[in-house]
């Protein structure tokens, strides 16, 4: 049975950081991409930031780029998303998920099947 665990989520302010880890069982970690999402009240479903099975390729939406990092250790089964300089419109419920991903200078696709349960952020001002 595969299992996602998001953790690290909270209260925090304006310009603060968070690290959100998302653990991983039931499943070959190495072998899968990995990615964060998150979802605000009323909004859709956000793509954040995806990392290859590696680690060595990564994808950032222009709405965190610069401010989030993605990263992974293969060896404790645990994918990462360090979040800097918050702001309030970060207010939502992270979610890590799995899957493959392409990853290159002008292609990128990530097909996911499997999801975490969500930790929430939120910012205050």
């Amino acid at each position: 049975q595969v299992q996602l665990v998001e953790s690290g989520g909270g209260l925090v302010q304006a310009g603060d950081s968070l690290r959100l880890s998302c653990a991983a069982s039931g499943l070959t970690f190495s072998r899968y991409a990995m990615g964060w999402f998150r979802q605000a009240p009323g909004k859709e479903r956000e793509l954040l930031a995806v990392i290859s099975a590696s680690g060595g390729s990564v994808y950032y939406e222009d709405s965190v780029r610069g401010r989030f990092t993605i990263s992974r250790d293969n060896a404790k089964n645990t994918v990462y998303l360090q979040m800097n300089n918050l702001k309030p419109e970060d207010t939502a419920v992270y979610y890590c998920a799995g899957g493959i991903a392409t990853i290159g200078s002008d292609d990128f696709t990530f097909q996911y099947g499997y999801w975490g349960q969500g930790t929430q952020v939120t910012v205050s001002t």
